[in-house]
């Protein structure tokens, strides 16, 4: 299998401070020799300079300085590798309260999200909180992975407790998929290796679930949503009257001859041909780019979407939005704030704020109203112009949207149609 065409799996990191979260990662990296040797070797210089032994794996993956001198991760830190199998993308987000923020924004695109418990400390809040904003955000997989088991003894009875309290937890989450890994990620057990001081754990090591979880249809294959990104026009001789719209498919199968709707305008129309930059294909799906052309010539531009004659998106420009709250200005009620969502951009008006969500006692309260950095809450928008949409829970893509400050430009908020 070519490089090029293997799959690629979004996966992010998630637990409380001091859970080993950037160990693990280091741990992956280096025991599937995805590390070079000058990194290595820094490390080991770094290790050696704070006078710890061996090798600090964490120290690969705490890139900022103000991490590697405190030891805990701020930013979300974005880390490649690959194995014959797969490519990975790694999001290693921050445990701490205060970055919720930095959490959905690693975790919005991931297939898996994975959640370290230490072994000694069990479930604790920041558990539930990421599990939380994992089944929020969609997540499909999870996986628990129960760490520093060498400072239980390697006790099965540990690892059940830890299993069957959280496995009580998630039944109140929307979450399908949950695998649990006993792993020490300072020693490599079950990280990429199976371990020999827990014979009695018999699933898979978390490299080989990684490399072999199912994620071809995380994808929504249904629901057909092609977003338009640009119309292509060569305007060269040998393509005179080439008019094609491009985009990324967002969900469904396009195939040659399909029926398909243009939204906003209600025209149908037939696909004529579909265009990649690597040839011309009979039919497309999600995440493809490709370019569209129609049997006839039709107006259609950037923020446009074609979709199939009896399966069409929402069109409104009233939405109920769960939002995560990003900037240290808090919401405000009857703000003003441009929408981005697929490659639409609209002005829209905060008309309500129905509640803020708890994310550690998943309560809603509905008498503070304020919306502060960090804030998850439930929102209503009006948009100026209407939007073509899906919930959350049946399209991440065309489910999703971000908040801009109109004044500064800067983003202030992600969130989740519902």
């Amino acid at each position: 299998m070519e490089y090029q065409n293997m799959e690629l799996l979004r996966f992010t990191t998630a637990g409380s401070v001091d859970d080993g979260k950037s160990t693990l990662i280091g741990r992956l990296l280096y025991d599937s020799k995805s590390i070079f040797e000058d990194q290595l070797e820094q490390v080991k210089a770094t290790t050696e300079k704070r006078g710890e032994e061996g090798v600090n794996l964490a120290l690969l993956t705490d890139g900022l300085k103000a991490e590697r001198e405190q030891g805990i991760t701020i930013d979300v830190a974005y880390r490649y590798f690959s194995t014959p199998k797969r490519k990975f993308i790694i999001a290693d987000t921050p445990g701490h309260i205060q970055y919720t923020r930095n959490m959905v924004t690693g975790a919005s695109t991931a297939n898996a999200a994975l959640i370290l418990i230490d072994a000694r400390n069990g479930i604790v809040e920041q558990t539930r909180r990421h599990a939380f904003i994992a089944s929020l955000l969609q997540i499909p997989h999870l996986i628990i992975c129960i760490n520093k088991m060498d400072l239980v003894d390697y006790n099965e009875e540990v690892y059940e407790r830890i299993k069957e309290e959280f496995s009580a937890f998630s039944f109140k989450l929307d979450v399908n998929d949950v695998q649990f890994i006993p792993i020490s990620a300072l020693l490599g057990d079950n990280v990429v290796d199976k371990s020999q001081n827990m014979d009695w754990y018999e699933g898979p090591t978390l490299l080989y679930y990684l490399e072999n979880v199912h994620i071809g249809s995380d994808h929504n294959f249904i629901d057909c949503r092609l977003p338009i990104q640009f119309v292509t026009r060569p305007n060269t001789d040998d393509f005179h009257d080439y008019r094609g719209y491009s985009g990324r498919i967002a969900g469904g199968i396009f195939k040659k001859g399909d029926k398909v709707i243009l939204l906003p305008s209600g025209f149908t129309t037939t696909i004529t041909k579909i265009d990649t930059y690597d040839g011309e294909l009979e039919e497309a799906y999600p995440p493809m780019s490709v370019t569209m052309l129609l049997e006839e010539d039709f107006d259609l531009s950037r923020g446009d979407m074609i979709a199939r004659v009896n399966n069409q998106p929402t069109v409104s420009q009233d939405l109920e939005v769960m939002v995560c709250w990003f900037h240290e200005n808090p919401l405000r009620p009857s703000g003003k704030y441009t929408i981005l969502h697929t490659t639409k951009e609209v002005r829209s008006v905060v008309k309500e704020i129905r509640y803020k969500l708890n994310i550690n006692t998943l309560h809603r309260d509905q008498e503070d109203k304020e919306i502060n950095m960090n804030d998850i809450a439930r929102v209503v928008l009006r948009t100026t112009q209407p939007l073509f949409y899906d919930g959350y829970r049946k399209n991440r893509i065309t489910g999703s949207i971000i908040f801009v400050d109109e004044h500064t430009n800067e983003t202030v908020g992600a969130g989740m149609i519902i």
